[in-house]
Parts: C-alpha cells; sequence; structure tokens
C-alpha cells in the first residue's frame, strides 16, 4: 500500500511522515554488508514508527524473523498476521511460559531456572539462549564455568529446541577491541556448551555494518534500520516528525519566553508558536538548545519546551499554518539528538501516540 505526505492532506496539528521504501533500503544494505539473513528488531512499535507496518514492509526481503521486547509485542504482530518467528529479548520469567506458548513465541532464556521451566513446560518448542558477555544485562556469564556447566547437561535433553545462542555488544559502534573480545568469550562459551545450535547471533546494527566478522547465521538490526547512524555508517533518513505554526508575534527587546522567563529577547525578534511539545516528543532538554527547520531555516528553540507547544525564533516570513520539522529535514536525528543530549533511539522512541503517522512506500 502506498501513500502520498502532501501537507495540506493532515489534520493533525503534529504528525510523522515514515518513509517505508527507505527503511527497506537501509535493510537491504545491512543484509549485504553483513552476508547474513536479518532478525531486525521491531521492539518498542517499530522505534516509534509502528511495528506492524515495518514489519510488512520488510517482508519482501525474507527476513528470517522479527525481535521484540514483550510478549504483547509479539502478540501484536501475530494478531496483524505475522507468521515468521517472533523472539522475545526481555529474558524469560519461569512463570510467563504460557504467554510465550500461546503466541508461538520464542523466549530469550538467561538462567538456568528460566531453562529448566521452559523444558518442562515447552520441551519441544524452541527457545534462544543468552551469553552475557560483558553487557551485564542479562544471560548466563561466559565467564561462570558450574552455570554453562549445568546449561549444557540440561542442553543435552532439549535437543532442536535449543535454536539459538546470542550475545549482546554493548560497543560495536565505538570499541572494535572490546567487540572482539565480546565475540571470543561467546565463541568459547559456546564450545564449554558442548553444541553449536543452528542459529548463533549477536550483532546489532553497528557490528553489522562491521561487515561479515560478526554476522554469524542472523543479524539483529535496528537503529539503522530506522534512520539512525551506527558506527561510521550512515543510512537513509526514514522519519520526519513535523507540526504546524499556531500563533506568530512580534516581541520587542527584553520580552520573554515560556514558563520560568528562561530566555529574553536581547533586540525585537518573531516567534513562533509550533503546536508540538514534550507529550509529543520534543524532550524538554531541548529549551534554549535545540532548533527547528522552519521556512527553510534553522529556527532555534526559544524558552523552555512545554507539554503541548514550543516557541522558535522565526523567520520574518513566518506565518500560522506553515510547517515546522524537528528532524528528518534539514535537521537530521542524529543531529538532533545530539543537542538534547542523548541518542536517536530515544527521539524515535520519544514520539508520543497523539503524532500521527503517515506512511510512504513498502506494502
Amino acid at each position: 500500500m502506498t501513500e502520498t505526505f502532501s501537507d495540506d492532506e493532515t489534520g493533525a496539528r503534529a504528525w510523522v511522515d515514515i518513509d517505508l521504501d527507505a527503511l527497506v533500503a537501509n535493510a537491504r544494505r545491512v543484509r549485504s554488508t553483513a552476508g547474513a539473513p536479518l532478525l531486525p528488531m521491531v521492539k518498542a512499535n517499530g522505534y516509534g514508527l509502528g511495528a506492524v507496518r515495518v514489519a510488512r514492509a520488510l517482508e519482501p526481503l525474507e527476513p528470517w524473523g522479527f525481535g521484540v521486547a514483550t510478549v504483547e509485542e509479539g502478540a501484536e504482530l501475530r494478531a496483524a498476521g505475522v507468521t515468521r518467528p517472533v523472539v522475545v529479548f526481555t529474558p524469560l520469567v519461569a512463570g510467563d511460559v504460557s504467554r510465550y506458548l500461546r503466541h508461538a513465541l520464542r523466549p530469550a532464556i538467561g538462567d538456568l531456572p528460566a531453562l529448566r521451566a521452559w523444558m518442562a513446560g515447552a520441551p519441544a518448542r524452541p527457545f534462544h539462549l543468552e551469553i552475557d558477555t560483558g553487557m551485564a544485562r542479562a544471560g548466563i556469564r561466559h565467564d561462570d564455568g558450574e552455570a554453562l556447566a549445568e546449561a549444557a547437561s540440561a542442553l543435552q535433553a532439549a535437543g532442536g529446541a535449543w535454536e539459538g545462542v546470542f550475545s549482546h555488544f554493548h560497543s560495536a559502534d565505538v570499541d572494535a577491541h572490546a567487540t572482539e573480545a565480546q565475540w571470543l568469550c561467546l565463541q568459547r562459551a559456546i564450545a564449554v556448551l558442548g553444541h553449536r545450535p543452528p542459529f548463533v547471533h549477536a550483532a546489532n546494527s553497528a557490528a553489522a555494518m562491521l561487515g561479515t566478522s560478526y554476522a554469524a547465521d542472523l543479524v539483529r538490526p535496528g537503529i539503522f534500520l530506522y534512520g539512525g547512524s551506527a558506527g561510521a555508517a550512515v543510512p537513509a533518513p526514514v522519519a520526519a516528525v513535523r507540526a504546524r505554526v499556531v500563533a506568530v508575534r512580534r516581541v520587542g527587546a527584553g520580552a520573554t519566553a515560556s514558563y520560568a522567563a528562561t530566555w529574553t529577547a536581547p533586540a525585537p525578534v518573531a516567534l513562533a508558536t509550533v503546536a508540538i511539545g514534550y507529550a509529543d516528543g520534543v524532550l524538554r532538554s531541548l529549551g534554549n538548545r535545540g532548533s527547528l527547520e522552519l521556512g527553510g531555516v534553522r529556527a532555534p528553540i526559544r524558552g523552555r519546551v512545554t507539554m503541548d507547544m514550543t516557541i522558535v525564533e522565526a523567520p520574518a516570513s513566518v506565518a500560522v499554518g506553515d510547517v515546522a520539522t524537528l528532524f528528518g529535514g534539514a535537521i537530521p536525528l542524529d543531529e538532533q539528538a545530539g543537542a538534547a543530549g542523548t541518542i536517536g533511539y530515544e527521539l524515535l522512541t520519544a514520539i508520543g501516540p497523539r503524532v500521527r503517522r503517515r506512511y510512504r512506500g513498502g506494502r
């Protein structure tokens, strides 16, 4: 299904234009660079852009499956007709086995109690075992010989249900030595387990864009698909967050703007109020730091970002009804994230539910 983006078609105060063709192009680039099948991450509602629409757009690339963070996210994909494998990457809690079975989801298992619970409750159903190689977030520690030995014993009885083993790189975008060390830790842990399952995977976006070194059997791209940089690799932009100007005023020198009057006009200036605020995904930290694109130029944010509106210093030609862009136009996603003191992931997932999603391309 293809839709167009003309500004006069939307009745929304704020919206995000999502280019699914660009997303697919980014995915093709990952697959070509890594030389391995894709296990795209569509958690957090497809990084804020719509998990179901993203999954459908990626279907022509024949990904091995999809990655989510919660059972509820997996259930949403199933309800939308997604039949490929879905791996839930939040570690399985022993009491939740039946919820995974209800939606035919694969768990990420990170400790011995969860492993035993899965094998007792779903002995023939596939699962993925996590090895902690330095992230210290979840998984059996790569250097815990006792736990690995116990897992190896249990896995002998699992047979073909043990489908995958994985880890998570913590610095693939900035530290080649740490990434190599983690990879070697994973390989040693697999050797202790005594058997290599069909799928070994560790590469996130940054590692996948390094080539084949860490691709193994699957790669798990996330941010790169959605238009965020992964190390030195720069993707095609995918999302553009936009909103309308709802008020314009000229103020004199000494006038203040927004709560707590944290900005004072040094000279007469035009101010425009844009109908988007921190409830929509304009992080409050952008107050007096970030800019919006307006009239083809950067319009600095003046004063604090409020829940529903943001004030910018505007070009003289600004008028009510003009469209401002938070990121995805002249201001790239990662640049705006840097101005906010954060990363592109947060800006994407911060896009609020009242910001209308509009799609172009894809299926």
